[in-house]
């Protein structure tokens, strides 16, 4: 994949920027703070900026699940600008709060995954986020490192920085006290270790959703009690799910996975409402704010807002998978649904899996599309076998559970196939 080339905004100097390097600074500020809910305080990152030095930037990922989801490169993504204007990118795995479990928007106490469970998923993230940050310049970090060596005496010290009185003025922890629910004394833990992690990186800015707000915070003040210069905080929002309303989750069956297949992913979105498109393409485009701002432009005064939708699911399409993908993916889409390749009705079924997974030629078969793995098998060696419009050729291919594709066998036989 190539990356989009953004001007290197920053000479690196310690003495007081002039007036060409103010300009260059305000260019670059509004890039870093595109899409963002807040920066705290409003003008820190001006003034880190004016430090003329690469900033840490920090963003910290709990290793809770082995796939990511579109929603989750938001972050992502937002690192991959500052690492595009030459900043120290920090992506901080957090294998050691993954023991402690976050309780960030929880009105229960969230279970911790087991040391087994940790590593699985930090190494699924490692392979997934390369496909947007440049993975020379990417750092990669655990928070046990320094967590794992911490003794008992060290970590009653660390959490004397901070008050039960303070801890209970974030909102969840606040609604589960005053609701009689209980809480856990290691979850208080959690915000806590969350800011030391920003002591330890000596952080310049720190990057959360908005649910993360504060912890964030948390991590300013540590710093502060540490001798440290406090991190800017920027949040980002939550992105919206296929349906427009709630955030993007795969419990809630919204989501786009950055690991399905290139049609399933320009389907998906293809299906997200025209004004949804544009807070899509402000989150998760490469795109510069100008490139938007003219297609827009071009939306209002006449194109069809279709075309535009197409321009994002390529990119997106493309950028976790190819250009050849994204391609076939579009043509797959409009033979569907412009020249009635595909029937408007259709049997739906749902195909359990084995262990996550189950193989191309025994799905066709559970879903009745052929007789047998072996007429699988022929029909696929034929060319006949299709999986949202583009065509199988590798008869050994594993479908993960969770998935709900489209499969054609032959010209006349379809069905969509849910996966559990």
């Amino acid at each position: 994949m190539g990356f989009l080339t953004l001007p290197r905004v920053l000479q690196f100097r310690f003495d007081k920027p002039d007036q060409r390097e103010m300009e260059n600074i305000k260019e670059q500020l509004q890039e870093l703070v595109r899409g963002s809910d807040e920066v705290l305080p409003e003008d820190g990152l001006e003034a880190k900026l004016k430090q003329g030095r690469p900033l840490v930037v920090k963003a910290g990922f709990d290793p809770t699940a082995p796939d990511l989801h579109i929603g989750h490169t938001v972050l992502i993504n937002k690192m991959r600008q500052f690492q595009e204007f030459g900043h120290e990118v920090v992506f901080l795995i957090g294998d050691f709060t993954g023991m402690i479990g976050d309780p960030s928007g929880k009105n229960t106490t969230r279970p911790p995954l087991s040391v087994d469970e940790i590593k699985a998923n930090a190494e699924t993230y490692e392979a997934q986020i390369f496909k947007i940050l440049d993975e020379k310049a990417t750092r990669i970090d655990f928070n046990s490192r320094w967590m794992g060596s911490m003794d008992a005496a060290g970590l009653v010290k660390l959490a004397s920085h901070y008050t039960v009185a303070r801890m209970l003025e974030r909102d969840d922890f606040n609604k589960r006290y005053t609701g009689g629910q209980p809480i856990s004394i290691h979850e208080f833990l959690y915000p806590i270790v969350q800011g030391y992690d920003s002591v330890a990186l000596k952080a310049d800015v720190e990057l959360g959703g908005t649910d993360q707000k504060f912890n964030l915070l948390v991590g300013r003040q540590i710093q502060q009690d540490y001798g440290q210069e406090p991190q800017v905080v920027l949040t980002m929002p939550l992105l919206e799910g296929l349906d427009g309303v709630q955030k993007m989750s795969k419990s809630l069956d919204n989501y786009v996975g950055i690991t399905e297949a290139p049609g399933e992913m320009f389907g998906k979105v293809m299906s997200i409402s025209d004004e949804l498109m544009w807070r899509y393409f402000e989150l998760l485009s490469f795109r510069t704010l100008e490139d938007i701002a003219a297609l827009r432009k071009r939306v209002d005064e006449g194109l069809n807002p279709r075309d535009a939708k197409f321009e994002l699911a390529r990119e997106l399409v493309e950028r976790f998978h190819d250009a050849k993908a994204a391609k076939a993916a579009q043509e797959a889409f409009i033979a569907r649904f412009r020249e009635g390749a595909m029937p408007d009705e259709m049997p739906e079924l749902s195909v359990k899996s084995k262990d996550g997974r189950l193989g191309i030629a025994h799905l066709l078969k559970e879903a009745g599309l052929v007789s047998s793995t072996s007429e699988a098998f022929r029909m696929i060696k034929q060319g006949a076998v299709r999986i949202d419009g583009v065509r199988v050729e590798d008869r050994a291919l594993e479908i993960d559970a969770g998935s709900t594709c489209i499969y054609q066998v032959g010209k006349r036989k379809f069905s969509r196939v849910s996966l559990t």
